[in-house]
């Protein structure tokens, strides 16, 4: 049963009538929404939305972040991961060398591997479909969730093959899913001021929906708090909500909160806890064909997302293990966490963890 929302203003009265009867927000609401300085109300008209589409469930996943190279023909503005190479620091690992580190580190239970990595030009399409074949090889039974759309456009233009081609040729040796990477925020006139050079906005959209026909879901991104404008992260939802009308194909939306480039960076270069949860809030309200808004505890801490399970986010990501692109800017949250810490945060916010597979099967019910 819905709670009544105390509020005075009319265009948030619409708002919350509008959302109750299950009608689409449009982009002027989106805008006011972003303006409006009620976070109460809107992280609790999110919280309706979660529990109506999610009850009390909140996902987590058993993973493993992996880096195959960080050399990288992008010179993104926000990124302090890539390398050139030759680069002290700059490296570009073999299939072996991966599954070396992996042996190192992986532990019980690690159902899925998050690869993304650098634009290297320096090595050929069959370098990036030979390190997925020898996981794929050693690790059968774990998902290869792999590229971004960005990586997908790189490798269309260093093998002459299409997008549809390339992802076929991946799926060959396991790809099962993309990661979400590589939107940042889908506007064109951002990435001309960001010197995002890689994939443009038709071509991110474009990537996923090839994917999504070949029979891929996916995962997608959105990088907020540097020089976009309200108005151009409420487009970036339309534009993903439009596609996602299309294909159905997309599992999950995941806000990420911008780092700045040192760790030693102060408060004011970082998003504000408020920033953080009403996009989040935001996210849940307006993208009403998602069925999962995550909360990602690697850009906004454990304690701030524990916080957002009352404001729209169902899922929490997961053990991860050892993060490099957030923690290679001023990342100042774990590295990863354990299954035991994640069930922990969840329950203390009154909430079921559920771990779940890459598709959000589950996996088993933490009552």
């Amino acid at each position: 049963m819905n709670v009544a929302i105390p509020t005075e203003d009319k265009q948030m009265q619409a708002i919350i009538e509008k959302v109750r009867a299950g009608e689409r927000l449009s982009r002027e609401d989106g805008i006011f929404l972003y303006k409006s300085d009620d976070l109460l109300t809107i992280g609790q008209l999110a919280n309706e939305v979660n529990l109506r589409k999610n009850g009390r469930k909140v996902y987590f996943i058993e993973n493993m972040s992996l880096y195959f190279t960080n050399v990288c023909e992008a010179h993104c503005a926000f990124c302090n991961f890539r390398k050139d190479e030759g680069q002290p620091g700059a490296y570009t690992l073999s299939g072996e060398q991966m599954i070396e580190y992996v042996e190192q580190h992986i532990h019980p239970g690690v159902r899925e591997f998050h690869i993304v990595g650098g634009h290297n030009p320096h090595v050929p399409f069959q370098y990036y479909v030979d390190s997925l074949k020898a996981l794929h090889e050693r690790y059968p039974d774990v998902t290869l969730k792999a590229y971004t759309a960005a990586e997908i456009d790189f490798f269309s233009r260093i093998s002459g093959l299409s997008y549809r081609e390339v992802l076929q040729e991946l799926m060959k040796v396991g790809l099962k899913s993309l990661t979400g990477g590589g939107a940042e925020i889908l506007s064109d006139e951002y990435r001309r001021k960001m010197k995002v050079t890689k994939a443009d906005v038709s071509q991110y959209l474009d990537v996923h929906r090839n994917a999504h026909e070949l029979g891929l879901r996916t995962h997608t991104t959105m990088l907020y708090g540097s020089v976009e404008k309200h108005e151009d992260r409420i487009d970036h939802m339309a534009q993903i909500r439009e596609l996602q009308d299309e294909t159905n194909g997309f599992l999950v939306f995941i806000p990420l909160s911008m780092q700045p480039i040192s760790p030693k960076a102060g408060i004011r270069r970082r998003n504000s806890a408020f920033e953080d949860l009403k996009t989040i809030a935001i996210s849940r309200l307006m993208l009403d064909n998602f069925q999962h808004i995550k909360a990602y505890f690697i850009n906004i801490g454990t304690q701030l997302t524990q916080v957002s399970l009352t404001m729209g986010a169902d899922d929490v990501h997961g053990t991860i293990v050892k993060e490099r692109i957030s923690h290679s800017a001023g990342a100042l949250t774990p590295e990863g966490i354990t299954r035991e810490d994640l069930i922990w945060l969840v329950k203390g916010a009154g909430r079921i963890p559920v771990e779940r597979d890459t598709f959000y099967n589950e996996v088993k019910v933490y009552e």
